[in-house]
């Protein structure tokens, strides 16, 4: 009886945006799209997608230049979130204090207590991808917690 391999799980969704508001919104309601025909919850996650691209867009634009999403599934278990911009030498900046009158600049707090992980890479050149990594729960119970 021959022996057989099974290959390694792995699901990945990989798009690119005009680094526009409306780029950014498109690349949350298609990750939205994404994790439902994977069947995974999505609110977490679409959260973190919409916080990433809107800092892509914001901060991370550069003129005629797009962002790219992907969604990566690199086990059943977690959900990897990567957002990529042309601004690699302008790294997100964590753990400052804001005034409590900024109506901005807490994007990265709320990807922080979303997310298991993340974290920058920088290159290739000149650019910089920001990741997030979620725990896939794997019954309905924890799915519920998930979903927040």
């Amino acid at each position: 009886m021959p022996l057989t391999q099974s290959a390694p799980f792995s699901e990945e969704f990989r798009v690119q945006f005009s680094s526009t508001r409306r780029g950014a919104r498109l690349a949350r309601l298609l990750a939205v799209e994404q994790l439902r025909s994977w069947g995974l919850p999505f609110d977490a996650a679409a959260q973190v997608v919409a916080e990433l691209a809107s800092n892509a867009v914001q901060h991370g634009r550069t003129p005629g230049r797009d962002f790219r999403l992907v969604l990566r599934r690199p086990t059943p278990e977690v959900l990897r979130i990567e957002v990529t911009d042309t601004q690699g030498a302008l790294l997100p900046a964590t753990g400052r204090s804001l005034p409590a009158c900024a109506e901005s600049g807490r994007g990265l707090l709320l990807v922080e207590a979303l997310a298991d992980r993340w974290g920058v890479t920088s290159g290739p050149l000149p650019c910089k991808t920001v990741w997030a990594e979620l725990a896939i729960p794997d019954d309905g119970e924890e799915a519920a917690a998930w979903i927040r």
